[in-house]
């Protein structure tokens, strides 16, 4: 009773810790989307005017919930220091620190499952761990040296040098780790990026211009232009990132053979439609970047899409002919005849596969350790059930292979095999 108190726990911790992530982090993308939107947006002022006299090197009048804005930015600062000054930091800080927890909860705390898949590499749990954590330490080190180097100052071949580094370690992580945890990684050291550019660059930057007014002093507009250079970097960054947070949902994606080339596709197209809006917000339309988005994206759609599973062997399913017409009992389950002649697969060895294999996890008391309720609320434990849920059974079993998790219970190549006859027969 213990073992499954903790595990209720978890899930709680889980789910209030997810909430308060995605909460942090639509105030954060929120909050970027807005400010390059008005630093694209702001028009000049007359020459001459009295904007232009007081340093203001553009401003935007907007209407929104009733009530009309002019927001106006200053070429470095105004003359004086307002007595009131807000700051954007917090809405980063803790997006990260919510998404660093998740990774303790989810992935750190239940390693040898959620992230160790011996197909892949034969690590230990801490070993993955130890991954993990490396990848977003290095990555914030590779990509501040960059930034700082002569590469800084030549913003496209930056950007095309820091992809192919983001692609080198989605290729390194998707043969150390299982798929899902590979790609959560990738968005984890991203956004260690991201938030590194806030705590480490931007904010400092901004203290150093509020320190130079306090002082009487002319501020130096160097720390506006790499604030702003990593707030560019931020802003790029956020679709892939967005499209990685609901990737472990989509198993057809980071179970694929070549799932670190898949990623790096589906990042590119959140790139280049990312720029198109980056582009019409300074009034340009440039309606190639979006199309060459979608057609990465179709691209990869049809890449990866599933193909004809591989036929059982002779010995995972009886001739039809062979089928008895004896019931079968399972625990937990009623007595279930076979399957008909017509159907050429025996349900009875269906389900004790899918009980033995699956329903530790997927019923309605767990027995794996680390769950409280099955996962995505489905259970398996009965005949209505298992075809209730056949096409996601075949799915996650037979054509992306990611369940069992991390195959911990063992699903053998001919049962999966099993699994996709009976249901292209019909699931009956």
């Amino acid at each position: 009773m213990e073992a499954v108190l903790v595990s209720y726990g978890i899930e709680w911790a889980n789910l209030l810790v997810r909430w308060l992530h995605l909460i942090t982090g639509i105030a954060w993308i929120g909050a970027s989307f807005y400010f390059v939107w008005l630093d694209n947006s702001i028009r000049p002022p007359a020459p001459g005017s009295d904007l232009a006299k007081k340093g203001v090197s553009g401003e935007l009048w907007a209407v929104h919930g009733g009530g009309f804005y002019n927001p106006q930015k200053y070429l470095v600062a105004p003359a004086e220091l307002p007595e009131e000054l807000h700051w954007f930091k917090w809405e980063a800080y803790a997006t990260w620190i919510t998404g660093i927890a998740m990774l303790f909860i989810v992935y750190y705390f239940n390693a040898s499952a959620m992230m160790v898949d011996r197909s892949v590499a034969e690590l230990s749990g801490m070993q993955a761990v130890g991954v993990g954590i490396g990848t977003l330490v290095a990555g914030w080190i590779v990509y501040d040296l960059l930034c700082r180097s002569p590469l800084g100052k030549r913003e496209g071949l930056l950007g095309l040098i820091m992809f192919g580094f983001i692609v080198a370690v989605a290729f390194m992580l998707t043969h150390l780790l299982s798929g899902r945890a590979a790609y959560i990684h990738v968005g984890a050291m991203i956004g260690t990026i991201m938030v590194g550019n806030v705590l480490m660059v931007i904010i400092p930057g901004q203290r150093k211009l509020v320190e130079a007014m306090k002082a009487g002093k002319s501020p130096d507009p160097i720390y506006g232009r790499k604030g702003k250079q990593r707030s560019v970097h931020n802003n790029y960054f956020t679709l892939p990132i967005l499209f990685i947070m609901i990737s472990n949902h989509y198993a057809m994606t980071y179970t694929h053979r070549y799932s670190w080339l898949v990623l790096a596709a589906i990042m590119a197209a959140g790139v280049l439609i990312r720029h198109f809006f980056n582009l019409r917000h300074k009034g340009r339309v440039s309606i190639g970047f979006p199309i060459a988005g979608c057609v990465l994206l179709l691209g990869v759609a049809i890449a990866i899409a599933p193909r004809p599973a591989a036929r059982p062997a002779a010995s995972a399913v009886p001739a039809a002919t062979a089928i008895t017409a004896a019931p079968v009992t399972v625990e937990n389950s009623k007595s279930v005849p076979v399957a008909s002649a017509a159907s050429g697969v025996d349900f009875a060895r269906v389900q004790e596969v899918i009980v033995q294999r699956c329903a530790s996890c997927h019923s309605a008391q767990p027995t794996q350790a680390g769950f409280a309720t099955a996962p995505a609320g489905m259970m398996l434990q009965t005949p209505e059930l298992i075809r209730q849920h056949a096409a996601k059974i075949y799915q996650r079993a037979v054509q992306t292979r990611d369940m069992p998790l991390a195959n911990m219970t063992h699903m053998s190549d001919d049962e999966r095999a099993l699994i996709g006859a009976w249901f292209e027969a019909g699931a009956k």
